[in-house]
């Protein structure tokens, strides 16, 4: 099977790791940083999807702010994520990572008009499934 068939659910890896709004920079460090993660999806209350904030993004908050560590997340989160369904291939994860400039989409279940994050689809899960596919012909 070429793998830019597979679907997301078939191809997503881990599932989502979270932080809300609220929460400090600082904590969101911390926990990247245990975690070994590059982002973290930002939720509402309900669970709903209300952004990212990433490695750059905290970065570009040491840069900009003294008291980085205090700021919430939603002083540095992006608000504007680009989403795949679950249905979708990962084909178009790969188009959309190229087209965006991104190097990371967030694979949402919908609830009405609403977004829940399931996983989150990196370049680094694409290698995974070229070095997978890669291993099966030799």
């Amino acid at each position: 099977m070429d793998i830019k068939n597979l679907t997301v659910l078939q191809a997503k890896r881990y599932g989502v790791f979270t932080c809300f709004p609220w929460d400090t920079l600082g904590s969101v460090a911390i926990q990247m940083f245990q975690r070994d993660v590059s982002a973290l999806v930002v939720v509402d209350g309900a669970g709903f999807l209300a952004g990212i904030v990433t490695r750059t993004d905290l970065v570009r908050a040491l840069a900009i702010e003294t008291d980085w560590q205090e700021q919430p997340v939603s002083s540095a989160m992006t608000i504007d994520v680009v989403t795949i369904g679950l249905h979708e291939s990962l084909g178009l994860v790969v188009e959309l990572l190229l087209q965006e400039h991104i190097h990371r989409v967030v694979a949402v279940e919908y609830a009405g008009d609403r977004q829940r994050p399931v996983a989150v689809l990196s370049a680094a899960d694409i290698i995974y499934h070229m070095a997978q596919e890669a291993e099966r012909r030799v």
